[in-house]
């Protein structure tokens, strides 16, 4: 993908992002770019099919899977379902809501032997 494809990609779900209130304690005006891992976490729960597949277009999905894990799957049970939803559809997984889990519990220590 070409680096402007790329731009307006970005471009593009950041401002879905702004109509959903996203960036409810910043001022949206000043938001131009937010950071990858940002990003996916941000449309993953709150956008629908058509932009999450816009993020396989933006990143390899291996790099999807690993910013998924580390931003969305790291916030726990208050994700789990969409989670499983996620780790079934996306990410081919046999028995998602086993390795969800163990994934939760792997970041969470993640965290604390930081």
């Amino acid at each position: 993908m070409d680096k402007s494809t790329a731009t307006n990609i970005r471009k593009e779900l950041i401002s879905k992002l702004k109509e959903k209130h996203c960036f409810w304690s910043y001022d949206v005006d000043s938001i131009t770019d937010v950071p990858d891992g940002m990003l996916v976490e941000l449309v993953m729960i709150y956008l629908d099919l058509d932009e999450i597949n816009l993020l396989f277009q933006l990143f390899p999905k291996k790099e999807v899977k690993r910013m998924w894990l580390e931003n969305v799957v790291a916030q726990g049970e208050r994700y789990h379902v969409l989670n499983r939803a996620f780790a079934w559809y996306y990410f081919g997984i046999k028995r998602p809501d086993r390795y969800v889990k163990a994934m939760e519990t792997r970041q969470f220590k993640k965290r604390i032997n930081q």
